[in-house]
């Protein structure tokens, strides 16, 4: 039995107006914490919107939860959203992952963006899907490997150094036996759905797609032309190259977010 929703402890970002017509969940990516999405927060676009980024359960030291399976994260998901009266979601990478899965679970309607989301393992590059299945074998040795090397990874984050310092600090707070499961969870949810991006589309919801040009990952010939052809979903493409899409391209992020809460019905506060 799957534990109650409610016992997550979540570790929870707020900005904005308290009374805002409008409030937005935001999931950052896999063993990044919830201060990732600073960046588009700080953006002028959304300043008068209600914005909760929430950890992932068990990622950056966390609380974890029994079970990693995307589809109980997506349920835990889903109860905060409704607790935190959400109007839209974003997720990033694993965090879009998840949010997808309560979209096509209709676990949550309203308007979602999914930015540098990994629809089937063949949207993940062969090297990181090797890495998780070495876990299967050798327990946390792979997991270890993989946090020590985000900091040569991230030295062409374009951002502060003061700020890449901080992310990286709180990604060594991740302990590598829960990466582990962290990251099998994932790896089984991507080869869990023969079309995934046709499962997206079919729960008729809103949806936003965001990739960066070259980067971080991207779709299949066969997704893209899927959700293109989708009367429901949004693809979009920025232009060059980012591993890092909320801190390096705030502003992009959150004009697709205020575009996702117009057509989620009030639209932006006019003041």
């Amino acid at each position: 039995m799957d534990p109650d929703p409610a016992d997550v402890a979540w570790d929870l970002l707020v900005s904005g107006l308290a009374d805002a017509r409008q409030s937005v969940l935001l999931l950052p990516g896999g063993l990044v914490p919830a201060r990732l999405y600073a960046e588009v927060m700080a953006e002028p676009s959304l300043a008068r919107t209600r914005l909760v980024a929430a950890t992932l359960p068990g990622h950056c030291g966390t609380a974890p939860v029994e079970d990693f399976a995307i589809g109980t994260l997506a349920r835990h998901a889903a109860r905060l959203a409704d607790e935190q009266a959400t109007d839209a979601v974003v997720g990033y990478s694993m965090g879009a992952t998840v949010a997808a899965e309560m979209v096509a679970t209709g676990a949550f309607t309203g308007p979602t963006v999914l930015v540098g989301i990994s629809l089937s393992p063949a949207d993940e590059p062969a090297f990181f899907r090797a890495l998780c299945r070495l876990g299967d074998v050798l327990g946390p040795l792979p997991s270890a490997a993989l946090l020590k090397l985000m900091g040569p990874f991230s030295k062409g984050m374009r951002v502060p150094p003061e700020r890449r310092a901080e992310l990286l600090g709180e990604l060594r707070n991740n302990d590598p036996h829960t990466v582990r499961r962290i990251l099998s969870g994932y790896l089984d949810h991507l080869g869990a759905h023969e079309q995934p991006a046709v499962r997206l589309c079919a729960a008729g919801v809103p949806v936003w797609v965001v990739h960066a040009e070259k980067g971080d990952g991207g779709l299949t010939a066969d997704e893209r032309r899927t959700l293109e052809a989708c009367p429901h979903a949004t693809v979009v493409t920025i232009p060059g190259t980012s591993f890092f899409l909320p801190n390096e391209e705030p502003r992009q992020i959150a004009e697709v977010v205020a575009e996702a809460l117009a057509v989620g019905g009030a639209g932006p506060d006019p003041g």
